[in-house]
């Protein structure tokens, strides 16, 4: 696998974590500050913080649903109204690590399932999470519930 490399720096962001999973983080322009939790089924005390995975499936999906409105909308597609369900699990691999695991999963009212199929296919192409997790996280993408492939093998067969 190789890695990308970047032509030019457009943007950086950064935070600076304390405490790790039971701690806190703050960006350094200070726009985002938040406390962190340990879930009680990973170990901890619940509480009222947030946690990386909750973190995570707000950011992929963020940036996938504002990479798949741009196709849509260079394609004259009408995407409004759409919405994203991230999922983000972690467990164990199985060699002594943990992993994660993704779903998005979009909701598109103005949009028949074969266009959202294709759009989210573009997205994953395009989309900075996309091309970081690519062969590095099982990241599984669907339309109602129902996987793009099936949807375009089924769009293709009643073609």
């Amino acid at each position: 696998m190789s890695v990308t490399s970047l032509k030019r720096v457009l943007y950086t962001a950064e935070a600076v974590t304390e405490g790790g999973r039971s701690g806190h983080g703050r960006t350094s322009d200070g726009r985002l500050e938040v406390e962190l939790s340990v879930p009680e089924n990973l170990g901890g005390k619940g509480g009222p913080g947030t946690n990386p995975e909750q973190l995570f499936a707000i950011a992929y999906a963020a940036c996938f649903q504002s990479t798949m409105l741009s196709v849509a909308q260079r394609g004259r597609f009408d995407a409004g109204d759409s919405r994203f369900t991230s999922r983000v699990d972690l467990g164990p691999t199985g060699h002594g690590g943990f992993g994660l695991r993704v779903a998005l999963d979009l909701h598109a009212p103005h949009l028949a399932p074969a266009v959202a199929a294709q759009l989210m296919a573009e997205a994953d192409g395009r989309c900075p999470y996309s091309n970081a997790t690519r062969g590095n996280i099982p990241v599984v993408l669907t339309v109602d519930g129902t996987p793009i492939e099936e949807i375009v093998k089924n769009d293709q067969g009643a073609a």
